[in-house]
């Protein structure tokens, strides 16, 4: 199962065309291509697939969802936790 989780923009990279993210602690980079120019900003909230970058969210409705999912992983025990990483590293769709 792929999760997309809003994550944080933490910093953009023009010349490459790509953002560093903030997915609940874990930083990663995200290609920029399928977004207007300069539509993403350092602090935006957005939503990625297969490693680019889909669309923004409002930060309310961000926190929001960062809320439920952190609520969701602390119900889990640390196997369930860890099978959910292994899934997520193994996704065939995400980008690399």
């Amino acid at each position: 199962m792929c999760l997309s989780i809003p994550s944080k923009v933490v910093k953009i990279d023009k010349e490459r065309n790509v953002a560093t993210v903030d997915t609940m602690g874990i930083t990663r980079e995200a290609g920029l291509d399928l977004m207007e120019e300069d539509d993403v900003k350092i602090g935006d909230y957005v939503l990625l697939h297969i490693g680019f970058i889909m669309n923004k969210l409002d930060e309310a409705d961000a926190l929001e969802s960062l809320k439920v999912y952190s609520e969701l992983v602390e119900k889990m025990d640390e196997q369930e936790r860890q099978n959910l990483v292994e899934e997520d590293d193994n996704c065939p769709n995400r980008g690399k």
